[in-house]
């Protein structure tokens, strides 16, 4: 993937074309497929090009005999898709979420896909007792400060199983999903459970943004030119997509989806 200088030549270029943001070269199978990627961030369910920068993304695009491709970035989920998706309104050319999703090619190209977390897999502690060190009594509640040892951590699995022998990199997994917490006092111990509550998918491009920033310190923000050139740009995951298909395997992964456009683009029928 390269970004391309958008410095044009003569100005009057301009009005012709528009040098997209990236060129990228996506490998399917064994073919290199080169594209150019235009890059957009939007809250609104709807994007909408004007016709004349549609048009001179185009030019340029056919200059070059490239693809033209759209990456839309709505709230924190990504999809990549042919820019011929996006159809005249009244005065605009426009294309709803929904549509842009349906027709992403980020699986096909890129290698994403989603994955299921199933209800009640997740990280449990158990902390013994060892100290009171203050009670304090309000109203009819009473507060306890304890000093404590943790002396038991497990996780379960998609079954209810206790498991002790889940891989590092699986475990973090449960650091990017949304976990119920709850607490169980007994006379000696306090069990403290982070468990997912219902059902949860989540996209592998989503959830390596969330490990990247899970490591981040307090007040840091990710450094995506420094991210890039890491050899391992997460901590102990080697291949994000070989860490989902062992906890499938080892049983906290429940389904692995490779979702396909609608509409295979002509320069991928043909590759």
């Amino acid at each position: 993937m390269h970004k391309l200088d958008q410095i044009q030549a003569p100005a009057s270029s301009s009005d012709v074309f528009q040098v997209p943001d990236l060129l990228a070269v996506f490998q399917r199978e064994e073919q290199k497929i080169p594209v150019l990627i235009e890059v957009k961030a939007s809250q609104a369910r709807t994007l909408s090009f004007r016709p004349d920068y549609r048009a001179r993304l185009l030019a340029y695009a056919k200059t070059l005999g490239l693809p033209m491709l759209i990456a839309w970035k709505h709230h924190s989920l990504w999809s990549l898709f042919d820019i011929n998706h996006m159809k005249m309104a009244d005065k605009n050319y426009n294309i709803a979420f929904g549509t842009a999703m349906s027709e992403s090619l980020l699986s096909t190209l890129a290698g994403d896909f989603s994955y299921t977390l199933p209800r009640g897999t997740g990280l449990h502690l158990r902390m013994k007792k060892e100290e009171l060190l203050s009670s304090v009594r309000s109203g009819s509640e009473i507060h306890e400060e304890w000093r404590m040892v943790i002396d038991d951590v497990h996780h379960t699995d998609r079954n209810g199983k206790q498991r002790l022998d889940l891989s590092a990199d699986v475990q973090a997994l449960f650091f990017v999903n949304k976990l119920e917490e709850s607490q169980e006092h007994t006379p000696t111990h306090v069990h403290w459970h982070f468990t997912v509550d219902d059902d949860e998918n989540k996209f592998a491009h989503m959830a390596l943004s969330g490990l990247l920033n899970w490591y981040l310190g307090r007040g840091e923000s990710l450094n995506w030119r420094e991210v890039v050139g890491r050899g391992t740009p997460v901590p102990g995951v080697n291949n994000f997509s070989e860490t989902v298909k062992r906890a499938l395997y080892e049983g906290v992964v429940k389904y692995i989806f490779h979702l396909q456009p609608q509409t295979l683009p002509p320069f991928l029928n043909a590759a």
